[in-house]
């Protein structure tokens, strides 16, 4: 699986961008807001790649209504909700997603060769790329500031880059959960360059066995 490196963090979002191909035919299981570019919102529907949506368009089934700095007004399956950026999905009944007691992960390939899953970190939204290159869960401050993780009181170990040594914080999670599997204390770490997406690394991935056929792959919890 092709790893990604320092060098190319600030380019993966637009290299990831997602496909229009997907269209609107599956169906809607849950609805995140990763974000805000202007008066666009950032969603992330059923753990996908994100996309810009603006107030008046609908992707996936999912319209937006309006939007404010941190916040949208959505429209789907005939109900309106408030998401809010780093809140838990909503799910098509319109409750956040279910407890974290499942065993299985699936995600689907999101160009590329690469991995891309939304979840949450202590119940916050954050959007994901599996990198079993990766030690530990890897992020920049502000996504460890919107999660609300207090990562000054971590660590503070050297980490070399391509643009050479950084410093770089070393944290533990309460809990990381994608759709319904939760894993408690992961190991991370905060970096301070900005990172379009959080790398999903082996602190998490080291508890599940791991397979992929074709564009799928799927964790199965081991412990």
């Amino acid at each position: 699986m092709t790893r990604p490196s320092s060098l190319v963090w600030p380019v993966l979002l637009c290299a990831l961008a997602p496909l229009s191909s997907l269209g609107q035919q599956a169906e809607v299981q849950s609805v995140a807001l990763a974000g805000m570019m202007g008066n666009k919102a950032l969603l992330v529907v059923n753990g996908g790649a994100p996309k810009t949506v603006a107030p008046g368009e609908t992707h996936q089934g999912v319209k937006i209504i309006s939007t404010t700095s941190e916040q949208a007004v959505i429209e789907q399956g005939g109900k309106r909700h408030t998401l809010r950026v780093g809140d838990a999905p909503v799910n098509s009944g319109g409750s956040t997603a279910s407890a974290g007691r499942g065993t299985r992960i699936t995600i689907s390939e999101s160009g590329g060769g690469h991995f891309m899953t939304a979840g949450q970190i202590n119940g916050k939204a954050v959007q994901f790329m599996v990198d079993t290159g990766a030690t530990t869960v890897a992020m920049g401050i502000s996504d460890a500031t919107r999660a609300g993780i207090d990562y000054k009181s971590g660590q503070l170990v050297g980490m070399s880059t391509a643009n050479g040594v950084t410093q770089a914080y070393r944290i533990k999670l309460n809990s990381v959960k994608i759709g319904d599997v939760e894993v408690y204390d992961v190991d991370a770490v905060v970096v301070p360059q900005a990172m379009p997406f959080l790398l999903l690394g082996n602190s998490f991935l080291s508890r599940f066995q791991m397979r992929r056929e074709n564009s799928l792959m799927t964790l199965d919890k081991r412990y």
